[in-house]
């Protein structure tokens, strides 16, 4: 099968930042809104003389949150995506959205340019969508979700969010049981992880956080996958859930290391053996000449990455381990040109002997006791230098 590429866009303004959220976002206004478009378009415009870039099949409209910008600047910027790119017919067109953060020109945007989108809910509780620092109410959701709906779209994901402080078993199956009944084709159910340098990490640090403890979170854990397998839903990742044939295909590019292009402030990419990472100054970004060095088609990147033979090997291990069909025996040797049993022999053995991954029609995969200590697994596939075969079979191919 041909290699494809996916596009990342990085729109990183909100309404308000959440208590709990790491993410480059911050509340903006209409004039800086206006010029980071511009910048994004010229970025994006840059690649458009790229010799040999495969076809897109996903776009990803991330942030911040996408939702609080006009209709039509979103419009510019797929527009500048489309005249640059191969963009396929079949392509996944994605945007994440918070209720309460949409104008009617979004909605237009969504009808012409979308097929999928993903709306933030993380709780359907009151009190713990304000403690979380939430701008919107169940009830904005549900009029965000029917308009959606409205325009036509057929694959939708819910995102939602456990371990808030003082949440309980009780309300995250009420969360779940209410986000599944709507209707979504997805449901992503994230675990609250508090950050150095949000306002929980703040509160954390001076004894003010009440947090689930680990038995509550564990129950939880168990009840996410009771209520979503009860709604028809698969679960395929470690935190993703799915009706069948609605894997969310953008996302499951990052697992599996297809490459793709990250756009805008801070956005990362993977292409040609590199990864790295736009600069996460919006002043910086907003004065870069994209046009001024033509052979320089990653002129905000700061941090460039060349990746090793052993980091690739490593990266097929962690980041394939998190989908439920685990990591291919038959795709690390297409890779790499050296089987997975040869390099990874003992950790494979050990990690077997304990149950925490299972092997089976060539693939690799985490067993519930593994994925409940998936950083212990993961662990196990760093490899010295001296680990990693030569290859017989040329470079790790993208």
């Amino acid at each position: 099968m041909a290699q494809t590429l996916g596009i990342y866009i990085h729109i990183p303004f909100c309404v308000r930042k959440c208590r709990y959220c790491d993410f480059l976002s911050a509340p903006s206004d209409e004039e800086t809104r206006q010029r980071y478009t511009d910048s994004l378009v010229r970025e994006i415009r840059s690649w458009a003389d790229v010799p040999g870039l495969p076809r897109v099949d996903t776009v990803f409209i991330g942030g911040g949150t996408p939702s609080v910008m006009d209709g039509k600047l979103l419009a510019r910027i797929m527009e500048a995506v489309r005249e640059t790119f191969r963009v396929r017919e079949d392509a996944e067109i994605s945007m994440e959205m918070n209720p309460g953060a949409c104008e009617d020109s979004v909605y237009d945007f969504i009808s012409g340019y979308l097929n999928r989108v993903s709306i933030g809910l993380q709780s359907s509780v009151g009190g713990e969508l304000r403690f979380l620092g939430r701008i919107h109410s169940k009830d904005d959701f549900l009029r965000t979700y029917r308009r959606v709906r409205r325009c036509g779209l057929r694959n939708v994901n819910i995102d939602l969010m456990s371990g808030i402080p003082w949440q309980t078993v009780a309300t995250w199956r009420d969360t779940l049981n209410f986000a599944a009944g709507v209707g979504p084709e997805h449901i992503s159910a994230y675990s609250l992880i508090v950050e150095e340098g949000t306002e929980f990490g703040r509160m954390k640090a001076r004894g003010q956080l009440t947090l689930p403890d680990e038995e509550t979170e564990r129950e939880m854990y168990y009840t996410t996958l009771e209520r979503l397998n009860f709604f028809g839903f698969s679960r395929y990742e470690i935190s993703n859930y799915a009706r069948p044939g609605f894997e969310c295909r953008h996302n499951v590019r990052y697992w599996v290391r297809k490459p793709y292009l990250g756009f805008g402030l801070g956005a990362a990419s993977f292409y040609g053996h590199r990864r790295w990472r736009n600069t996460g100054d919006l002043e910086r970004y907003l004065g870069v000449d994209f046009g001024a060095d033509p052979g320089n088609w990653i002129p905000a990147a700061e941090e460039i990455t060349p990746l090793s033979r052993q980091d690739e090997m490593e990266e097929f291990m962690f980041l394939g381990l998190r989908m439920m069909r685990g990591v291919s025996g038959e795709r690390f040797q297409d890779a790499f040109g050296v089987s997975l049993e040869s390099v990874y022999r003992n950790p494979l053995k050990r990690l077997e002997r304990d149950g925490l991954i299972s092997r089976g029609a060539g693939n690799v995969r985490l067993t519930a006791r593994g994925i409940d200590v998936s950083n212990r697994v993961l662990a196990e596939f760093l490899l010295d230098d001296k680990e990693a075969p030569p290859s017989q079979g040329g470079i790790a191919k993208m």
